[in-house]
């Protein structure tokens, strides 16, 4: 094609040139986008064209590359003074510069690039011409295709480069060899990038003499050029000797040569080799390299040679890191020297010295905050050279000396002053040089990092001195009483840097962190200023309140306030609105504001609180009292007419109600505080809901509503419908279709908010479900109530507790079609590549084929509630599909997206499809797109979408047909299980590891009622199978469970990883290891302890889903594992409260006992030893031991008693164990704790109570006496707490309990014991009234038990009473003294009753 160009041109016209040009340009561009492969067989004729377009083969003008300067290394720019590009006139500057048109930049060269993405670095201006633009595009495609290229025609083209040289003349000749090497660095930086070499010795040799022949050009670009272009060859070569030889050469020729040229192009071709091979590569060459340099650095005669010597020199410093470390001394000195000896005039100098200063300071590095004589000098004479360079007057000098002090302040932070840097940068911050600015804000962003409250002081201490009359110093400082931070939010509005624009916001960010929450009220107000100064400025704001009168003055005051001065005094100075960017960052940093207050105190977040902290301590600062501030600014940006402000401000709003949503109104209980604020929620909301709002605003504004609606705020229900209509409107335009006509925005923008108003109404409905279900719940007298004050609800307005789903209800039909189409399209887009041509051709409900990419995105930021929302649907109905009309109705309705409803997913229509089949396939999506997520969640999913997916999952398997679906397809179970495990190995939270509890519970109920309708309907089949239906399980007749296959394995591994990682103590394995470090107990959080006990209730209930040999395979570890939680978490705690995990393991030993395998005889000898080791464990560990202090001896004892009335006699009646639990009961009544005994009386007597006298009569025998002895002391030791006569009360049942089991003979020896005990509790008179209140509770309590006891036994009673007078006596004085103690109290009750029935008012005047 280009061959023919030419003869083209030549038929038709000179005019054909620009269009020619113009497809060379296109073509240049998309094969710079392509691998160089694809177009690999074209090299020869596409480098023919390339290299004619900037060797000015067939271009009689001599037109110059502009992308030399952007090849050459940043640092250089102080040689070739393109410094003056970075001010802020830069634009004339551009105009001004040699051999390039930049500065020309304009739409008209090229229109593509109203449309084309900007390339990073580009001016703005536009396009240059096309004869430049075409040059630069060849340079740029040659350095792509040459690492590609074979050696020989590389030899060919460096060799044509020469000759072209050589054959141009003058100004032509300059303008080839600019654009010569600007290729030859394209391709050396592209051979860098590809890892390739240069090529043999002939290639490279050619390449050395192209370059080393500029290195003496008169032009300093050229020099510059060869320079950096030497450093790259000896990087891609990366032979020793090729550096040596090359740094030799210029080694040799420093030494002869005089003139300014030579010296300064190899003097920076030392510089490059050093900066390109490093300090390594170079390191032989380092001391010739210094001590050459560092004789130039002093030639007087030439400040060239000393600007480019002392430019390689820092480079040099740079590059070699450490390795420089000896030379810095004489380095450092020599730039003190020339500091002070060289005229400042010489401003490159100077500059060259500045850069030397700060290589010298990074390579002594943190050695600086040394103390030692030799660091104190350095750090002295680099303070010193700062001072000098300060106090110069050419800007870049001084810009020079900040980044010095920057790096200073990083090695050696105390040595650097403060209060006298920080004023010295706020000053730099008004001036009027771009490359000034930057240098301050770089330095203030660093120091804003580590001392921000030292910074705003040492700003607001200069702000004062400049405004105190008395001071003449005569500064121009913008610091008012805003401080620092005002000064940069208003450089916010002004700077145009994006670098500069990028500092200020991170050091504003710094300070932000630090200052925020101690000056709320300042940080509020600044936020305040720059987002109201948009409404003072005529923004315009959608508020109707306000008439057009007052709208024509607002009008007229704009302009006033627009030039207003920021100062009272200065009137001349106008000042600039808030521009956007600035103001988006205000919101951001108000966002900011809140998450640092919620991080610092939760204070913050309590009214009543916060009022009660501010009496104590007026100067405290929290932010709920600035809440209708913050919900004024938010309400600002979410009605600005910048639409980014405005998304920022509905993201404002949306975290004011998250955090501010469950604050109650102390005045008015029950109430919330933001209740006020709710007509301000929906104004600010509505704008966002017309026409011609942009999708990511309205997308946004549908967050804001679901989160308002949902958050429990609203308790009008006019209000609740004014949000809830702007999400009905919404709804509309998603029932619209994909090909609506009124669409403004593109259809990915279309895709964006259509999802958003699905998942708003998603998160809505499951609020409104949640809601709903917690009132089913309540008890039937509050449900009552409502329905009594039905019609007052209507009356008052007040919010029942299901009127958000009667809101809902209307539009569920539409929405539940919309939801599936969703999912359905997500899914299809989640599959693999290698899956693609499953996708629709005409796209899915929402996105079309063309937006596939970025409707990915949106479709994963919506799927997950709408998920839930489905599930909790489904859930609700049972599975049942609607009404055929009413879905044919909502087809019709919905117009295009119908369809995707009613597409069938296999070759059958959707007529032939029986409910079973729809049902079948709505649990396959759902179970499909939640399985897919949770096998490999990306770590830029929020924690909210996993949960939303559990909590999906945990709704399926509510539903009896999930369930029935996942038993009867035990390997779904099993993958759901195993991808459950794996989440749990990438997610920590405690609240995932929680919910994917529930849903392995969910899974294995399932599962459990699945097996017991087989066994029962084995049983009805044939009664005499009924041995043959409890065969059935897991495990069958052998016992084997296969990983993989088996879903108590896979439960397994699962629950064992959940209780290693919060216990890793059971395992075993970890604890003996020899590196193990000793473990220390402590107590589980609440979170881990209510998951560790979900996880053992799960163990427990494990073995009912195996066959007796399946179970016997898995229980001696469910067995191990739970009594290892119970030794573990067996813990005694202040209030005497049992932890969960202690509960549901004696709940899981309790399960395991009683389940019907004891009954099995085939199993029954395995059984009985796995029960007697594992109580022998219990025994064990109830072992009293120092090094278990804090052991919960009830629990154990509560263990043990489990066993003891479960298991049988048979089982656990062996002596060794029944003597160990003897004595652990006997342990636990000598216990010191009063708690302790009074349990074990409470357990012992279960223990005695057994209906097997065989089990009981053992411990009758060994522990009564005990019982009786401990009963019989607390005559002499009177109870003295509730909890001592509680252990005494429990005793004397026990005792009570061995009276009525004794026979009838030995009754009256029991009862004796038992009276005699009682008796002796009972106190005299005289010692009633003073004992302790616990002993007049047992005096009472014995009283009124031989009350009741003597007429149990009448004739036993009588007996031994009359066999002892003292008894009998003092009895009877108890009984004289409790009747006369009842009669005063009956007395004192019917007085009391006579002074009440007389009336309280007396009347003064007698009627009658």
């Amino acid at each position: 094609m280009m061959s023919h160009i030419p003869s083209v041109i030549k038929a038709h016209g000179v005019h054909l040139k620009a269009s020619a040009a113009m497809v060379r340009l296109r073509l240049y561009d998309i094969l710079a986008l392509l691998p160089p492969k694809t177009y690999e067989g074209s090299f020869n004729a596409l480098l023919r064209e390339l290299v004619t377009e900037f060797t000015l083969t067939d271009n009689s003008a001599n037109t110059t590359t502009s992308l030399l300067r952007s090849l050459c290394h940043y640092d250089d720019s102080v040689l070739l003074g393109s410094w003056l590009q970075e001010t802020d006139h830069k634009s004339i500057e551009d105009q001004l510069q040699p051999n390039s048109a930049s500065g020309s930049g304009a739409l008209e060269h090229d229109p593509s690039s109203i449309y084309l993405r900007v390339p990073v670095g580009e001016a703005i201006p536009g396009p240059l011409p096309l004869g430049v633009s075409v040059i630069d595009a060849s340079v740029a495609l040659f350095g792509v295709v040459f690492p590609h290229v074979s050696f020989k025609h590389r030899l060919q083209m460096l060799d044509h480069f020469a000759e072209c040289i050589k054959q141009a003349k003058g100004v032509r000749q300059q303008a080839v060899q600019l654009n010569i090497f600007t290729a030859v660095l394209s391709a050396l930086k592209g051979l860098a990038e590809n890892k390739s070499s240069l090529g043999p010795e002939e290639v490279r040799k050619s390449a050395l003499a192209l370059v080393m022949g500029a290195l003496d050009n008169s032009n300093p670009i050229l020099r510059c050029a060869a320079g950096e272009a030497l450093g790259r060859m000896a990087q891609v070569v990366g032979e020793a000797t090729f550096i040596a030889r090359m740094a030799q050469y210029s080694f040799d020729k420093l030494k002869s040569a005089r003139d300014v040229v030579s010296r300064t192009g190899h003097s920076l071709a030392l510089g490059c080799l050093h900066r390109y091979v490093g300090g390594i590569g170079s390191g032989q060459h380092l001391k010739t390299s210094v001590s050459i340099l560092l004789a130039l650095a002093q030639d007087g005669t030439s400040h060239e040679v000393q600007t480019w010597a002392l430019h390689s020199l820092a480079l040099i410093v740079d590059s070699s890191g450490p390795m420089y470390r000896g030379y810095v001394e004489p380095t450092l000195s020599l730039v003190l020297t020339l500091l002070l000896t060289v005229p400042p005039s010489h401003t490159e100098v100077h500059q060259c010295l500045g850069r030397c200063l700060g290589a010298l300071i990074t390579t002594v590095g943190p050695e600086l905050q040394g103390n030692s004589a030799t660091i104190s000098t350095i750090r002295s004479s680099c303070l010193v050279g700062c001072a000098i360079m300060q106090d110069h007057s050419d800007s870049l000098v001084q810009a020079a000396a900040i980044s010095c002090l920057q790096q200073l302040h990083m090695f050696a932070p105390r040595h650097v002053n403060l209060s006298s840097l920080v004023p010295c940068l706020c000053v730099h911050l008004c001036s009027s040089h771009l490359l000034l600015r930057r240098a301050a804000v770089a330095c203030l962003r660093q120091l804003a990092q580590r001392e921000a409250a030292e910074v705003c002081e040492y700003a607001m201490s200069l702000a004062k001195k400049a405004g105190d009359p008395k001071d003449s110093t005569g500064m121009n400082l913008n610091i008012t009483e805003t401080g620092l931070e005002g000064v940069l939010f208003g450089m916010l509005d002004r700077e145009t840097d994006k670098k500069l624009c990028s500092d200020i916001h991170d050091t504003l960010g710094h300070m932000l962190s630090s200052l925020a929450v101690e000056k709320l009220s300042h940080w509020l107000k600044l936020c305040k200023d720059v987002l109201a100064a948009s409404i003072e400025a005529g923004a315009a704001v959608t508020l109707q309140v306000g008439k057009e009168e007052d709208l024509e003055k607002k009008d007229e005051m704009d302009d006033d306030i627009m030039f207003t001065a920021l100062g009272e005094d200065d009137k001349s100075m106008p000042s600039v609105a808030p521009r956007w960017v600035t103001r988006v960052f205000a919101a951001d940093c108000l966002c900011r504001i809140i998450l640092l207050c919620e991080s610092a105190d939760k204070v913050h977040f309590d009214l009543a609180a916060a009022r009660s902290a501010k009496l104590k301590n007026p100067k405290d600062d929290l932010l709920v009292l600035h809440l209708p501030d913050l919900i004024r600014m938010a309400f600002m940006a979410a009605t600005d007419h910048s639409n980014q402000l405005r998304m920022a401000g509905l993201q404002a709003l949306e975290d004011i109600i998250k955090k501010f949503a469950a604050v109650p109104e102390p005045e008015f209980p029950g109430h919330v505080i933001l209740e006020q604020y709710q007509a301000n929620v929906g104004a600010a909301l509505r704008p966002a809901f017309s026409q011609d709002t942009p999708s990511d605003i309205t997308a946004k504004a549908c967050q804001v509503c679901s989160t308002w609606i949902g958050s429990g705020v609203v308790s009008d229900l006019n209000d609740l419908r004014r949000v809830h209509n702007l999400l009905v409107s919404s709804l509309d335009k998603v029932q619209s279709g994909k090909g609506s006509s009124s669409q403004l925005y593109s259809e990915s923008a279309t895709t964006m908010e259509k999802l958003a108003v699905l998942k708003a109404w998603a998160e809505v409905y499951i609020v409104a479900m949640k809601i709903k279900k917690e009132a089913e719940n309540k008890p039937q007298r509050e449900v009552k109530s409502n329905e009594e004050e039905e019609d007052d609800f209507g009356a008052a307005d007040v919010l029942p507790p299901d009127s958000l789903i009667t809101l809902v209800q209307p539009e569920l039909p539409t929405l539940n079609h919309l939801w599936l189409a969703a999912l359905k399209d997500y899914a299809l887009l989640t599959l693999p590549a290698e899956f693609a041509s499953q996708l629709p051709s005409d796209g899915g409900a929402f996105y079309t084929p063309e937006t596939i990419d970025t409707a990915r995105l949106h479709y994963r930021n919506s799927w997950a509630p709408i998920l839930h929302a489905v599930a909790v649907w489904l859930n609700s109905t049972g599975f049942a599909l609607n009404d055929p009309s009413e879905d044919m109705a909502t087809s019709l309705q919905r117009g295009p997206a119908a369809a995707v409803h009613s597409q069938p997913s296999s070759s059958t229509s959707p007529a032939s499809k029986t409910q079973e089949d729809v049902v079948k396939d709505r649990i396959h999506l759902l179970l499909g797109v939640s399985i897919e997520f949770l096998c490999f969640p990306r770590p830029e999913e929020p924690i909210e979408h996993v949960a939303a997916c559990l909590q999906a999952l945990r709704t399926l398997l509510d539903s009896p047909c999930v369930r029935t679906h996942i038993a009867e397809d035990q390997l779904l179970g099993v993958e759901l299980l195993n991808v459950l495990h794996r989440l749990l190995l990438t997610r920590d939270p405690p609240s995932v590891q929680l919910q994917v509890t529930g849903v392995v519970w969910e899974t294995i109920r399932a599962a459990q009622d699945y097996l017991q309708e087989q066994r029962r309907a084995k049983c009805k089949e044939d009664a005499s199978e009924k041995d043959a239906a409890c065969m059935l399980g897991e495990g069958g007749d052998t016992g084997g469970l296969v990983p993989g296959k088996s879903l108590v394995f896979a439960a397994m591994e699962l629950l064992v990883f959940i209780l290693v990682r919060h216990l890793p103590q059971l395992n075993t394995k970890v604890m003996d290891s020899p590196s193990h470090m000793p473990y220390k107990p402590q107590r589980l959080p609440e979170e881990s302890a209510s998951l560790v006990a979900a996880t053992v209730t799960i163990l427990a209930d494990l073995p009912s889903l195996c066959s007796p040999d399946g179970s016997m395979t898995i229980l001696p570890t469910i067995l191990f594992l739970i009594t290892g939680v119970l030794k573990e978490t067996a813990e005694k705690t202040a209030d005497n409260q049992v932890p969960p995990p202690v509960s549901a393991a004696l709940q899981g030993i309790k399960t395991i006992i009683t389940s019907p395998l004891a009954k099995v005889d085939k199993t029954h000898k395995e059984w009985t030893a796995l029960i007697r080791s594992t109580l022998a464990s219990v025994l064990e560990y109830s072992q009293p031991d120092e090094t278990k202090p804090k052991m919960d001896e009830v629990s154990m004892l509560t263990a043990i008693t489990l066993f003891l009335l479960s298991a049988g006699a048979e089982i656990v009646g062996v002596t060794s164990l029944q003597n160990g639990c003897m004595k652990r009961f006997r342990n636990a009544l000598n216990s010191s704790d009063p708690w302790v005994q009074a349990k074990c009386y409470q357990l012992l007597l279960s223990v005695l109570q057994h209906s097997n006298r065989a089990l009981s009569t053992p411990y009758i025998h060994s522990l009564a006496p005990l019982v009786v002895e401990k009963l019989k002391a607390v005559e002499r030791s009177k109870p003295n707490s509730n909890t001592e006569l509680l252990a005494v009360q429990e005793g004397i049942k026990v005792l009570e309990t061995l009276v009525a089991m004794g026979e009838e003979q030995n009754r009256v020896q029991l009862l004796a014991l038992l009276v005699t005990t009682l008796i002796s509790y009972l106190l005299d008179e005289n010692a009633f009234t003073s004992a302790p209140p616990a002993s007049k509770g047992l005096h009472e309590f014995a009283l009124q038990d031989l009350m009741r006891i003597g007429p149990l036994y009448p004739s036993a009673f009588k007996t031994v009473i009359g066999a002892a007078p003292e008894l009998k006596s003092r009895l009877e004085t108890a009984i004289r003294a409790s009747q006369a103690s009842s009669k005063a109290k009956a007395a004192a009750r019917l007085a009391q009753t006579t002074v009440q029935a007389a009336p309280t008012i007396k009347l003064k005047t007698s009627f009658f």
